[in-house]
Parts: structure tokens; sequence; C-alpha cells
């Protein structure tokens, strides 16, 4: 008798858990089969599959990489906001900019760490033009930003740089629509001058990051939440790594390097917290 998603049972339930964990490093907690059921159930119709059980018995097999990537990216996919928070954005205008500016860096990179569908990378880049343009002169370093998702089908969407009314009612400012965006039908579509500083790649932060280069500033927003903390020792201690020396990183409001990371200094600024990575 098979047995409904929402009726999983607990077995089926502890060896997905551990193959999201394997996967993608998600750790998810013991109580959140309806998350399971609410992001799987459309996969499980569109393949016929019965339940849990069966569908980690199939993505477990070799050959099933279009499933289990499918899987993942229900999982992973999380929605996001233009200018979430907003205080990120504002210590980039009148703190990190300021302060690259005067040390003259050039090229200027940023990494946005699981960019899901693009806002943030595109948020940075607005901010840096706007910057620009108040500041006149003081800031003509190019700005190269590497946006990463494990999701390539995440990343293929965010790439083409057009996005829907429900996605643009989610925290762009009047201004900022107006100045940096195109109507395309039913759709907005992003400047070209912004979307040309953003590089978008498939990434898994399990894996090396070596192949990115070096940072000078690193967004990992409400990312590590989900992870365990050996995983986010290991995630932050390669993320220092990456960054240039006074490079800094950015957090989510939850999310705390406590306990986790010595390497990197707490700064408070414009109602938030930011991390500069410790000399």
């Amino acid at each position: 008798m098979s047995v409904p998603l929402g009726k999983m049972q607990q077995n089926d339930y502890a060896r997905f858990r551990e193959f999201l964990e394997k996967a993608c490093g998600i750790l998810l907690g013991e109580n959140k089969q309806y998350l399971v059921t609410s992001r799987l159930s459309r996969i499980l119709k569109e393949y016929g599959i019965k339940d849990l059980g069966e569908l980690v018995s199939i993505i477990e097999k070799p050959g099933q990489s279009d499933l289990r990537d499918k899987v993942i990216e229900a999982m992973t996919t999380n929605e996001t906001s233009w200018f979430r928070d907003n205080h990120p954005y504002k210590s980039l205008q009148d703190r990190v900019f300021p302060e690259l500016a005067k040390a003259k860096k050039n090229p200027i990179r940023i990494w946005s760490a699981a960019c899901s569908s693009g806002q943030e990378p595109y948020s940075i880049s607005m901010v840096y033009q706007d910057f620009q343009i108040k500041n006149p002169g003081l800031l003509t370093a190019n700005l190269q930003i590497i946006a990463t998702d494990i999701s390539p089908s995440v990343i293929k969407d965010a790439s083409r740089g057009r996005y829907d009314g429900l996605a643009m009612a989610r925290g762009i400012p009047p201004e900022m629509k107006e100045r940096y965006f195109t109507r395309v039908g039913d759709e907005w579509e992003v400047d070209a001058k912004i979307k040309s500083r953003v590089q978008f790649r498939q990434l898994n932060l399990l894996q090396s990051y070596a192949l990115l280069g070096k940072f000078d500033v690193i967004f990992c927003r409400n990312v590590l939440i989900y992870f365990s903390t050996e995983l986010k020792r290991d995630i932050l201690s390669r993320m220092a790594q990456a960054l240039n020396r006074g490079g800094y990183l950015f957090l989510g409001g939850s999310e705390s390097l406590t306990g986790i990371s010595d390497r990197f200094e707490m700064i408070r600024h414009n109602g938030g917290v930011i991390y500069r990575l410790k000399d």
C-alpha cells in the first residue's frame, strides 16, 4: 500500500535528510516533513513516484542527475527580494565603496553566494552605479560580481535579468525601477550596464572556491542557517581564504559567527552587523 507524501514513513524521511545533507550541505530539521511535502509533491506527481521512499531509492542510483538536480533545486530555492534588509547595501555605499575608492582597488570583485534568482547581485550593481552618480570621479574601478547558486535552472533564469510584476513588487524602490529597468511585455528587464557587471555560475558551496579567484566583498546571506556547525566552519574558513586582505563578509540578519569562526572582526554599521577579515 502506498504512503502519501504527507504521511511519510520516518525512516524514509531520515534517508532523505541524509541524502540532502550529503548532496548540498542542508541540514533538514527532524520535523520538517511539511516542507518536504510542499516542495516535492509536484515532482513526485510529474514522475509518477508514489512516495518519498521510492524517490530516495531512485535518486541514489547512477544516471539520475536530472531528477537529483530537480529535487535539490526544489529544496534549496528560497524566496528573495530586491535590496533585502537594506542595511548591507547602505554599508556598501557608505563604508565599503569609499574605502575601496581610497585604496584605488581595480577591479573591485564581489561574490554573491547562493544568489538565487539574481536580485542580490543586480541590487549590488545598482548600488555601485548610484554611488558613481552621487560621487562623480571618486570610484572609477571596474566592478566584477560573481553570482553563484547550486541550481543550473535558477542561474539560467537569473542571467536573463527579466522579472515579472510579482518579483518587481518586492523591495525595488520606484526610482530604481524607473532608472534601471525597461518594460518588455509582461516583464521588466534589468538595464544592460547593470547586467554586464554580473557573471552567473553554477556552484555548490561544498565544492572548491579556488577557480572563483579573490574577492573584496562576499555576500553569503541567509545561507549558513541551513548548514551544520561543522560545515559552517568549513565554508567560512574557505571564504576567508577567498577574501583579499581587509575584505568584507555580509551575512543574514539572523546569522552570526560567534563560536564558529575567529577570522573576522564584527563591525556595527547602519543598524546592522558586517564582518571584516582580520589581518
